[in-house]
């Protein structure tokens, strides 16, 4: 893990052959790191069990209708979905709309 994305709040980090990805607050991204700012995380209230189906396309699906965008993350408990902070008042409009709580 790169030190300076450890600290308080959400972090995740997902190494591939290819490619290092990291998410956390935009103000620990040193300047000369390309970096998309900006986000939002939603949490979605977990914890889900493996058994169950259809938790996260019941959210991304009506943000994909609405034409969000998102990126979606997720752990061993819940899923996160962050949405540009430009569209975090029309995904919340959306969300409710599709019949979900969100606080």
């Amino acid at each position: 893990m790169p030190p300076w994305a450890d600290g308080p709040g959400v972090v995740f980090i997902a190494r591939t052959a290819d490619e290092l990805s990291v998410v956390c607050a935009s103000a620990r991204v040193p300047a000369d790191v390309q970096a998309e700012h900006g986000w939002r995380a939603l949490e979605l209230h977990g914890p889900f069990l493996f058994t169950q189906s259809g938790v996260l396309a019941s959210v991304l699906k009506p943000l994909a209708e609405a034409e969000i965008p998102i990126f979606a993350v997720s752990t061993f408990d819940t899923d996160y979905v962050l949405v540009p902070e430009r569209h975090l008042e029309a995904t919340v409009g959306v969300l409710r709309t599709a019949g979900h709580t969100v606080n």
